[in-house]
């Protein structure tokens, strides 16, 4: 009986074994689908991160123009202020001439206007008006 015994005893060893090895290969295969999908991921990942680096590249670039531009732009600006800073300054010169003066009072004169509103417009004193008033007349 030991033999029936020990042969019995293999059989149910052997099946066991061939469990634990149905298991094991069971497990390996689940680590296979795991890692699998894992790689999958991680390529996703790194087609992600390759589509990041191309739109920092391309933000870069655009950021790059953008400042060239801006700069462009800012030269333009202050020459265009100088110019124009240089015509304001002339135009101030052309309206404190005597003459440009004359004329506005003269003309505010024949529209009607009032010794008193024409030195305020033109800052000159009330008896300045009436001076330039009473010349015209003679």
């Amino acid at each position: 009986m030991s033999m029936e015994l020990l042969l019995v005893l293999l059989t149910v060893f052997e099946v066991l074994l061939l469990g634990l090895v149905i298991v094991f290969f069971l497990r390996l295969r689940k680590s296979e689908e795991v890692l699998s999908k894992l790689r999958d991921k991680q390529e996703e990942l790194l087609n992600k991160l390759r589509f990041n680096t191309q739109m920092e590249r391309e933000l870069v670039a655009s950021f790059e123009e953008r400042q060239a531009e801006l700069a462009a732009l800012d030269q333009a600006l202050a020459a265009r202020a100088k110019e124009l800073s240089k015509l304001l300054k002339q135009a101030q010169e052309m309206s404190r001439s005597p003459e440009f003066l004359r004329e506005i009072v003269l003309t505010g004169h024949k529209r009607g206007k009032s010794a008193q509103e024409l030195a305020r417009s033109t800052g000159m004193s009330v008896d300045e008006v009436e001076f330039i008033i009473e010349q015209a007349a003679s």
